[in-house]
């Protein structure tokens, strides 16, 4: 059998990366900036991404991504100064580990906010910016939609509508050459995460959970919202693809 042809990176394609300047937002944003993308970063702290848009070369724009209007003017934006977009990745996001009981109501209205809002104004914003020329967007979800895990109801509520969302968006916009995917990551080591990971005991717990026997790093997850952005892979839509060491599928433990 003939290997597969390599997905190799597209020079000058134009992505949108909402929530840059995270633990994968910006992992991301280095991966396409080493393919010579072209790239308008947008996230909520102006300092950091002022920083990291300086050191990529890319352009920048201070975003609220919960607020409908401010993501499609962002998307807009890259339009005017590229000509074109041809991918929208959204990286902002949360974590909240209550169970429900003991979730107040303005954290579960932020929880909401933060990881199902967000995804779709993303979808919003980039659908009416592609339906000419198609594109891809990106988002996140999260193991803990595809299985039960303690304590994890509103983050589960919030990233089980993000895959929701992935399947209707991707019928909705297919006839516009529009693909629309998601990752699904297991705990992955960033600053979000830390209350989990600096915590010897928890960390050990939820390393445990995973098949491979690791954690998720950033760039774990970047690697495949990258290839998912990639023009060149135009036969993959309406996908929730786990990028999570096994912790949705796999168990290498048998209880007794």
């Amino acid at each position: 059998m003939m290997p597969a042809e390599p997905l190799e990176p597209v020079p000058g394609a134009v992505y949108v990366v909402l929530g840059a300047t995270g633990g994968i937002g910006s992992a991301l944003s280095r991966r396409l900036a080493a393919s010579d993308a072209r790239l308008l970063l947008a996230a909520r702290d102006v300092g950091k991404l002022e920083e990291l848009a300086d050191s990529l070369g890319a352009e920048c724009r201070s975003v609220d991504a919960t607020r409908f209007e401010q993501v499609e003017a962002c998307v807009a934006r890259a339009v005017e100064l590229f000509g074109r977009v041809d991918g929208v990745a959204n990286c902002v996001g949360s974590v909240l580990l209550k169970p429900a009981h003991l979730t107040k109501e303005d954290e579960f209205n932020d929880t909401l906010a933060l990881n199902l809002g967000s995804a779709f104004a993303a979808v919003r914003a980039a659908a009416r910016a592609m339906m000419k020329a198609g594109g891809s967007i990106v988002l996140v979800s999260s193991a803990a939609a595809r299985v039960g895990l303690v304590n994890h109801e509103a983050i589960a509520a919030a990233k089980g509508g993000v895959s929701g969302l992935v399947l209707a968006a991707a019928a909705t916009y297919a006839r516009y050459n529009i693909r629309v995917n998601a990752v699904a990551p297991g705990l992955v080591r960033t600053a979000a995460t830390e209350s989990i990971t600096r915590n010897e005991v928890s960390e050990r717990v939820s390393i445990a959970m995973h098949a491979a026997g690791r954690l998720g790093t950033p760039r774990d997850v970047a690697s495949v919202m990258a290839w998912l952005l990639n023009p060149r892979n135009d036969w993959v839509t309406g996908q929730v693809l786990g990028i999570d060491g096994g912790l949705s599928t796999v168990r290498t433990r048998v209880s007794a």
